[in-house]
């Protein structure tokens, strides 16, 4: 086995990430916009409240002129507790299809909904364990701020 890319079989302990915030709303309110695929592609200030979006069979892309393009495809949903995003990967056009699977669940609270988020499939992606040990940083410190953002727009409104 090539030590540098990970058999599909395997599980690292470090395959996923998992965030949650207390939002102070109703989850009808935090699942309108969780439930749109790609709504984390942005600037880091904004949740952008028409996006750029187009579909492609099942898979919605997200375009952003700053940011490119994004490929994202619902997977499951159970409104308004529970939505699956598979995110298609931007890497090398090589035939071989990558993604992680973003789950959001919304569980009521006596004063509002917690928001978690579970991004889990980094270990699958087919590249040496350092690079996406790299992804998932980024997107580890990207899932605080986009739940943050969150909660902003909503408890804003």
């Amino acid at each position: 086995m090539n030590n540098a890319v990970q058999e599909a079989t395997e599980i690292d302990p470090l395959d996923r990430i998992e965030k949650n915030i207390k939002i102070n709303a109703g989850p009808e309110k935090v699942f309108e916009i969780v439930s749109r695929p790609g709504w984390w592609i942005n600037d880091g200030t904004e949740i952008d409240p028409e996006p750029d979006l187009r579909q492609e069979g099942d898979v919605t892309v997200v375009s952003s002129p700053k940011l490119g393009e994004y490929r994202m495809q619902t997977v499951a949903s159970d409104p308004p507790h529970y939505v699956a995003i598979r995110w298609h990967h931007q890497l090398p056009d090589d035939g071989i299809k990558r993604s992680t699977l973003v789950e959001f669940r919304l569980e009521p609270q006596p004063d509002g909904v917690l928001l978690s988020v579970v991004e889990s499939g980094f270990s699958k992606l087919q590249k040496p364990r350092e690079d996406w040990l790299a992804d998932r940083a980024g997107n580890t410190e990207g899932w605080e701020l986009e739940l943050g953002l969150v909660r902003a727009l909503v408890e804003a409104s």
